[in-house]
């Protein structure tokens, strides 16, 4: 079984009780940085954001069959009050739980359902080679994001296109994405970008990454770049629990090199997965 399908497993199973992100990757057998790659990459989900859609769901539905009890409701749903459960359903759903439950209807609710993993994989993974990468210098157009709106890369990418030549000092003809400082919840910079030799003449519209040496494990994708999700979800669920290696708590990033088509999205690309020695 798939480290986000043990995740989704043990969530669904134990919502009514305390979960934590520890936790959940513990079942999994893997680390907390791994169980957030891994978990997003094959449902666009942060893990804890799941949890606590799924949790306020669940009280939207117990609302609308007229639960009396809203503080037992948020207790059950990790809440330590009532005034912290109604912040969060309200900023969840626009409405309060007094609300849905004078309504006693759903109807204009987004319900977070329970996902049922669709395990299709890529079924043309190619074996990766390793390789120990130098210190690299990015520099390039940054925008910080959630695991669930990373459908703006491509219109970040169009502005990179637009600016790379403003951008002083580049190396070489390859481009990078590279994701980088990544928390618990999701969230993640990423960043469009080229090699330069220093930062010092960057203008400040630019963002800036230094990629220590890190030993990576490098995929080649030649399918279109609009089918790269499931290249990456097959990497994180399904090779790196296989190979009996560990992810490194570092930056991962997509290279881009002179084959690749920016107008047409095809000439394929590599992703570098930074592996523990």
């Amino acid at each position: 079984m798939y480290p986000a399908q043990k995740a989704l497993w043990f969530i669904e199973s134990h919502l009514a009780g305390a979960l934590t992100l520890d936790e959940i990757a513990g079942i999994a057998g893997i680390s907390r940085f791994h169980m957030v790659r891994a978990f997003a990459a094959a449902t666009g989900l942060s893990v804890m954001r799941y949890v606590r859609a799924r949790r306020l769901s669940e009280a939207a539905r117990a609302l609308a069959d007229g639960a009396p009890d809203i503080l037992q409701l948020a207790l059950d749903a990790d809440y330590g009050s009532h005034e912290a459960f109604t912040r969060a359903f309200r900023d969840h759903f626009g409405v309060t739980p007094e609300a849905v439950r004078a309504a006693t209807c759903l109807d204009h609710l987004k319900l977070q359902e329970p996902i049922q993993m669709d395990s299709t994989l890529s079924d043309n993974l190619q074996a990766p080679r390793f390789e120990t990468g130098k210190p690299l210098l990015i520099a390039g157009i940054g925008e910080r994001y959630n695991h669930e709106n990373g459908a703006g890369i491509p219109g970040q990418w169009h502005r990179f296109h637009q600016s790379v030549a403003n951008i002083p000092g580049r190396i070489g003809k390859v481009a990078y994405g590279v994701c980088c400082n990544g928390d618990d919840a999701g969230n993640f910079d990423y960043i469009a970008g080229v090699e330069v030799s220093d930062f010092s003449d960057l203008p400040r519209e630019f963002s800036k990454v230094r990629i220590p040496e890190q030993r990576y494990a490098v995929f080649t994708h030649l399918d279109h770049i609009s089918t790269i999700r499931r290249t990456v979800n097959t990497i994180w669920n399904h090779w790196l629990p296989a190979s009996g290696l560990k992810a490194a708590d570092a930056p991962s990033f997509e290279r881009y090199d002179e084959n690749f088509d920016p107008l047409t999205g095809n000439g394929g690309l590599e992703i570098w997965v930074p592996v523990k020695k």
